[in-house]
This record gives C-alpha cells, sequence and structure tokens, in this order.
C-alpha cells in the first residue's frame, strides 16, 4: 500500500498543542516533536473497533501487548526482551523520573550530555539530584562524545546514574555501536548506572543503525534500564504509553515501586491497543514513513546549502528534529524564537531549552507534509534576508 504523507491534515482547532499555543492562526508550528501525518491505518482501525465497544473502563494490560513488544524487538532489532523485564507506564518522561527516584537519593548527581531533551533536566531536578554535564563536542556539522571529560564526570562518587539518550534529541545523533560500548565501559567501570532513553529508536534514516544499548552485552543489560515507546515513530503520544525494561530483578522492583509512588502504574486502554497495532500491523507503514522523513531531510539539506548557507544543520542521522546553527543572527535563541513568531510566524524551538551548550541554535521539526516544510523553509530564508 502507498500511503499519503503528502495530505496537509488540519490540526488547528484540535486542542492540539503544537498547532493551537500560539495567539495567531498563521504561525507555522515546527517545533513540539510529534508529527503532522495521520498514523497508520491499521492503527486507526484498531482505535475505532475499540470506541465503538463504547465502554472505557480501567484496562487490564494483556499478554498479547507483551509478545507485539517483544517480537518487535527481537525481529526489528535483534534485541531479546524477556516479558518480565517489562513495566508499562505512561510515558518515558514519567518513566524517567520514576527510575531516577529508584536509584537516587536527594543530593546524589545524575550525568547528562548536554545540549539534550529538555525533561531530564526536570526529571533530575524533581527528585531533588544535581545535574552533571558532560557536553558534546560540536564540529562539522555534527555532535561528538567528549570521553574523557565522560569518564572524568563519571569517577565522581556523587554520581549515581547517566541519562543516554539514543538515538539523540535535539541533534539527530544515532549513536554507533562502538561509541555505546565506550560509554558503556566508563559508567561500568565506575559503577554509574546507564539509563537509556530509546523513544527515537526506530527513526533512523539511510545508512545509520539504531543499536539498543543493553543489547550489546550481558554485562550492558545487567548495568542499565531502557525507556522505550511508540509513540514518536507512530505518532500516538497523546496515547501516552510507554515501557521500562530492566532485566536485573531487584533493581526491576526498585523501579515499580518508585512507579506507584508516582501514580504512573496505570495506563488507558488506547496506548494498548496502539501499541499492539503498531508493533503487529504497522510495519511498512513505517518505512514508508521513514523514507518521506529521509526526503525532507535532503530537501532541507540543500535548500540550506544554497539559501541559506550562512546557518549550517547538523546531519540528520535519526529522530525528525534537525539542528540548525543561528548564531549569525548574535541575538539569544530565546529572543530568536520570539521574533521568528512574531515576525516570520514561523515558531522553532529556542536551542537554550536543552542547555548552555544550545544557545545561538534552533531545532526544527521537520515530520510534515513536505509543502509545509517548504513554506517554513521560506518563512526563515525571509527573515533572514530582511535582517
Amino acid at each position: 500500500m502507498k500511503y499519503n504523507f503528502d495530505e496537509q491534515v488540519p490540526r488547528r482547532g484540535t486542542c492540539s498543542y503544537k498547532w493551537d499555543s500560539a495567539k495567531n492562526e498563521d504561525v507555522l508550528p515546527m517545533w513540539v516533536a510529534d508529527m503532522d501525518f495521520r498514523t497508520a491505518p491499521a492503527i486507526v482501525d484498531a482505535l475505532r473497533q475499540r470506541v465503538e465497544h463504547g465502554i472505557f473502563g480501567y484496562t487490564r494490560v494483556p499478554d498479547s501487548y507483551y509478545k507485539a513488544v517483544t517480537d518487535w524487538f527481537v525481529r526489528r532489532h535483534g534485541w531479546a526482551i524477556e516479558r518480565e523485564w517489562i513495566i508499562y507506564t505512561s510515558g518515558v518522561v514519567p518513566a524517567l523520573s520514576a527510575i531516577i527516584k529508584a536509584l537516587t537519593q536527594p543530593g546524589d548527581r545524575v550525568l547528562v550530555q548536554t545540549p539534550v531533551y529538555n525533561c531530564f533536566f526536570s526529571s533530575i531536578r524533581n527528585n531533588g539530584c544535581e545535574i552533571v554535564s558532560s557536553p558534546l563536542i560540536y564540529a562539522n556539522n555534527s555532535f561528538f562524545i567528549d570521553f574523557d571529560d565522560l569518564e572524568r564526570k563519571t569517577t565522581d562518587p556523587k554520581v549515581k546514574v547517566m541519562l543516554l539518550c539514543n538515538p539523540y534529541n535535539p541533534a539527530g545523533r544515532v549513536w554507533t555501536r562502538e561509541e555505546l560500548t565506550r560509554i558503556g565501559e566508563i559508567c561500568i567501570r565506575n559503577g554509574v548506572m546507564v539509563v537509556a532513553d530509546e523513544i527515537h529508536c526506530e527513526l533512523t534514516l539511510p545508512d545509520y543503525v539504531y543499536t539498543p544499548f543493553a543489547s550489546i552485552s550481558d554485562e550492558f543489560l545487567i548495568h542499565s534500564i531502557t525507556c522505550l515507546s511508540p509513540s514518536k515513530a507512530f505518532n500516538i503520544a497523546g496515547l501516552q504509553i510507554a515501557n521500562i525494561v530492566c532485566a536485573d530483578d531487584v533493581v526491576r522492583a526498585k523501579i515499580d515501586r518508585a512507579i506507584n509512588d508516582n501514580e504512573v502504574c496505570d495506563v488507558n486502554p488506547f496506548g494498548v491497543i496502539a501499541t499492539q497495532a503498531a508493533y503487529n500491523d504497522s510495519e511498512e507503514w513505517l518505512e514508508q514513513l521513514l523514507d518521506y522523513l529521509n526526503q525532507n531531510y535532503l530537501y532541507m539539506r540543500d535548500f540550506c546549502k544554497t539559501y541559506l548557507p550562512g546557518f549550517p544543520i547538523t546531519i540528520l542521522e535519526g529522530t525528525y528534529l534537525v539542528w540548525m546553527d543561528c548564531r549569525k543572527f548574535g541575538i539569544s535563541s530565546e529572543q530568536l524564537e520570539h521574533r521568528l513568531v512574531n515576525e516570520a510566524r514561523l515558531w522553532l524551538n529556542a536551542g537554550r531549552m536543552y542547555g548552555a551548550e544550545g544557545e545561538g541554535f534552533m531545532r526544527w521539526n521537520i515530520a510534515c507534509p513536505r509543502a509545509v516544510l517548504i513554506e517554513g523553509l521560506e518563512r526563515f530564508r525571509n527573515f533572514a534576508y530582511k535582517k
């Protein structure tokens, strides 16, 4: 089947956080990380059938849910997850918060690689922990790990956890097996547990391969916890479903306790249904989505080379999030976000929200019909040249 990702589905007026947050209706939102495509038809059909039943009480997660998750990761990523390792919850961010609660005490330190997904910071602070940053190295329109700095930071006995974003938001790296191995060796050597946010794991572009951190070895499996969700790849974030994978029985019991303490132990029936339809019946849709996203990226890359040479973008390996160097404007990223909204009617994410190292950069969401992407790029171009 051929799926139509060029279709422009009206989202304004649907209580969309992305589309209905701007005061002016002519603002083009390319910020919040959800997609402007209809999700896979198999998911829509499964949800429609569930809605027609007409009763939406508390849900029990069935055996078929676990089978869908475990079969998918074996088939697509060669990672054999045992059912008993899985704890379901309402989202990856609640999962991260519960894991930090389970593994730390207030005053402990949690390591992150910056710039990084902004909710990492709130999950750490909300548990009374301190943030330790190991800045990534920005070079040749990409990001690289400073392993010497990572080694130094993990030797601090107060650092108990490292939050790893794999693939990497906001700048689209898909960490290689070799890079992940070096991270794991450093953390294990220094007694630091790796907590891998792998929510973007399905969104890899051609020539790049996602490696589940925990799949590298049995030692990595025991010394890590993985957070997964179909929400990004299948555009079902509003259905609020995620899974925590933890092979260590003792650690998993602590996380389960924290999940219950934080009252995020229940999920809704639509998330359960959608996950099964995504993993069982929507792989063809996903493959076509990935091709479309890659073509969007190639279009943006060529556009920027031709019309915006002063605003380089990172090489996109995974996710649908493009990182643009806007330091040429000479203003803060927050100021630029504000001016783009008010003058260009274009809403991008300010890089500063991802840590101090993001200052001067902007994050684009290119998971949209190509016509929308073209319009956003033209608005940015007109703004840049007007300056």
